[in-house]
């Protein structure tokens, strides 16, 4: 009641100081994965570059190799080849997530971050997600080409299932390419990664089955956490190849996707302390 009398009008409800930790982490990861689509709208030159590669890689193995080399058990090598192109690219996803890291961090992106009241954690998580929605459009487009070439996956639940293990592998990967984005000095450095992805990917169940290798080499092999996805990723394609008589390949779906569970649980929060370490 006012000094007239007459009731005073409500004023308007009040608006919290602040908002939970959730709300913001959400949301400044958001800002973070649409800066980095936007730098991809504005890098035509990028972005071709990255999805044209799995086009040539498929084309190259498709039709180079596809001619030469055998497949235990008879086959298609295409069918064998192309879940594995799929693995390999994956794979070698990683070594864009350190060089766009790497490069923020010398042009000063990274200490700009630092300065915000802005969670450590939602930078390396906003990273992840815009790596993972790259890699739905790589995997799209080489499943495309692959089609093109003649392959014919089965469908339903199986191919869903496959699609999903492809990209829980990138998730995992995506970790790695953030800490070691961080760690390494500059862009050119992170060029140097591949010496480090090269190998991960020819020893392993992508291009050869690793019971026609040398038994220390094929052992090597079948314990590579992307011959699991491999396999796994055959088997649910409806392409599956005869497996070794090794406890991993006998379980390559289960390791499919106990071994990225590992890799994150190992790197993730490597990469989160290491961005911590860095306002120290």
């Amino acid at each position: 009641m006012s000094a007239l009398g007459v009731d005073s009008a409500p004023g308007p409800a009040p608006v919290p100081s602040e908002r939970g930790r959730l709300y913001w982490l959400l949301a400044d990861c958001g800002n973070i994965v649409r800066r980095g689509l936007t730098h991809y709208q504005r890098q035509p030159v990028n972005i071709a570059w990255q999805l044209g590669f799995p086009i040539l890689s498929v084309l190259l193995y498709g039709y180079v190799f596809g001619s030469a080399m055998t497949v235990p058990g008879g086959g298609d090598y295409k069918d064998f080849l192309m879940p594995g192109m799929f693995v390999m690219t994956m794979a070698f996803g990683f070594i864009n997530t350190a060089t766009v890291v790497v490069y923020d961090s010398t042009k000063g992106v990274i200490d700009r971050f630092r300065s915000m009241p802005m969670a450590s954690s939602a930078v390396v998580a906003g990273r992840g997600v815009t790596d993972l929605l790259v890699a739905c459009a790589e995997l799209a487009i080489m499943m495309l080409t692959a089609m093109a070439m003649g392959w014919r996956p089965e469908g339903g639940w199986g191919f869903v299932a496959a699609f999903g293990l492809l990209l829980w592998l990138r998730f995992a990967l995506i970790w790695i390419g953030v800490w070691l984005g961080l760690l390494v000095p500059n862009p050119e450095a992170a060029g140097g990664l591949f010496a480090v992805a090269f190998p991960l990917t020819m020893i392993s169940s992508i291009f050869v089955a690793p019971q026609l290798m040398p038994d220390w080499l094929g052992w090597v092999a079948a314990w590579n956490p992307i011959s699991s996805t491999a396999a796994a990723a055959r088997d649910l394609f409806g392409t599956p190849v005869g497996g070794g008589d090794s406890w991993v390949e006998q379980h390559a779906l289960l390791m499919a996707g106990v071994w990225p569970v590992v890799l994150t649980v190992i790197f993730l929060p490597l990469a989160v302390r290491r961005f911590q370490r860095l306002s120290r």
